[in-house]
């Protein structure tokens, strides 16, 4: 939480608070800022909202910011009574020349000492008409292809740069879809063996006699239909990085022979009896955990430790919001180039739906989903109706949860609204009727305990 210092106060009293929110709303040049009372009356109205929509202070000042604003719907934009904060809702907006207007809005409401509504602090910002520029989704927000602006993202990132440049083995944590292997891969191309083969290849997706064959190769005669000699992975990337996806899967007494090859980099083809040197880097995912797999008996404790030297977790999607945006924009300039439909735009409806979704295929699904539309819909916009059928269900967000009544009920209020939390998939208005609670006091009581 920001905090000021008693000069800072001081300083403030003297100069009048009203003067220094005026010069601070003026520095925000690319968008509106202003303040509503507990009636949503207007009672600040930024030099940078006059030029948005093109009404000075003096006609909106008083109003109630549903006519002021001409919102397309007929609740109260306003209503923070109930949500406490929003950011970085899609809101659409008509100027007074008839014009649509979309927006990004992000707001604050204050409360007084006896809990209700005393009013709240708006910023609206313009969405972009058109698609970002290439620029602006390519030059400090991708690495190898890996699109992010995420802090937790981008800090895998700086792990992968950093270990990129010694021999360590890295095992890759992360669900379905987050881009595990075009990690893996952005870690080969950064390291000393980026001109070297990378390989790769799903330890889920073979049989366990047909997955020892691909590894480590087999001579002709092995076994039946064994016609000639095969060369394995482990031997076609020598020099350069194989990589293990979903290495959890891996069978145990395939397990073994993937240790040696870490120990001593040297194995044994099926049927052979000579054993073959290589030089290869291993480069391991999984969306499990090695740990538990090993508490549970289906994985070697030291090849845990061997795969696990430097662990890299990849956030899931919806944990990832802030690049919804652009991995969809990514996508559609893809489409954009390569097919017949040109998108340039995406309904606000739309745009908000894709936002709250939680994405439970992450980014492959957001890609899918994409594809989806350019196949079923016209014209330079994506509409809702583009979407598939669970974006216009009417809660996609969240999977519903019994309420949290009874015997469920804990005395520890803390404990009571984080599971109100994870059982409503972080949506706070469900989170808040789970434990029944108005909006207003779950989310003073969540702010309260730090969740």
């Amino acid at each position: 939480m920001s905090q000021s210092s008693p000069f800072f106060n001081r300083w403030l009293s003297q100069i009048g608070p009203d003067q220094v929110i005026t010069i601070l709303t003026d520095l925000v040049d690319a968008g509106a800022v202003f303040a509503v009372d507990a009636d949503g009356k207007i009672l600040f109205w930024s030099k940078g909202a006059e030029k948005l929509f093109g009404l000075a202070a003096e006609a909106v000042i008083g109003k109630v910011c549903t006519e002021a604003l001409n919102c397309d719907e007929g609740r109260d934009p306003c209503g923070l009574a109930e949500h406490g904060a929003i950011k970085d809702q899609l809101v659409k907006l008509r100027r007074p020349d008839g014009n649509s207007l979309s927006c990004y809005r992000t707001a604050r409401a204050f409360f007084a000492a006896d809990g209700r509504f005393a009013g709240a602090l708006e910023f609206l910002q313009p969405r972009a008409a058109t698609a970002p520029s290439a620029k602006s989704l390519t030059d400090s927000d991708s690495f190898h292809g890996i699109l992010s602006r995420d802090p937790a993202m981008r800090e895998a990132i700086k792990i992968i740069r950093n270990v990129a440049e010694t021999e360590a083995t890295v095992l890759i944590r992360g669900e379905s879809g987050t881009g595990k292997e075009l990690v893996a891969h952005a870690l080969h191309l950064e390291s000393s063996r980026g001109n070297k083969p990378f390989l790769a290849i799903n330890c889920a997706a073979l049989t366990p006699s047909l997955l020892e064959s691909e590894l480590f190769g087999h001579v002709k005669g092995a076994f039946t239909g064994a016609m000639r000699n095969h060369a394995g992975l482990f031997q076609r990337a020598h020099g350069g990085t194989l990589f293990l996806d979903e290495v959890a899967e891996l069978p145990l007494e395939l397990q073994a022979k993937l240790l040696r090859v870490l120990q001593e980099q040297s194995f044994i083809p099926v049927g052979a009896d000579a054993a073959i040197n290589v030089d290869v880097r291993i480069i391991a995912a999984t969306h499990r955990s090695l740990r538990e797999e090993v508490k549970a008996g289906r994985f070697r404790e030291d090849l845990m430790y061997r795969l696990r030297v430097v662990p890299v977790f990849l956030p899931p999607l919806r944990e990832r919001r802030q690049d919804v945006n652009l991995l969809l924009w990514q996508c559609i300039q893809q489409h954009n180039r390569h097919g017949r439909r040109h998108v340039d735009s995406i309904a606000p409806e739309a745009m908000r739906r894709l936002l709250d979704y939680r994405w439970p295929g992450n980014v492959r699904e957001l890609k899918n989903v994409v594809e989806y539309a350019f196949a079923v819909g016209r014209g330079n916009e994506i509409s809702l109706d583009d979407l598939p059928p669970e974006f216009r269900e009417a809660s996609p967000t969240y999977s519903a949860a019994p309420p949290l009544i009874g015997g469920n009920r804990r005395a520890n209020e803390a404990d009571l609204i984080r599971e109100a939390l994870q059982n409503a998939g972080g949506h706070l208005e469900t989170a808040a009727k789970l434990v029944g609670m108005s909006r207003a006091t779950f989310w003073r009581k969540r702010k309260k305990y730090g969740l």
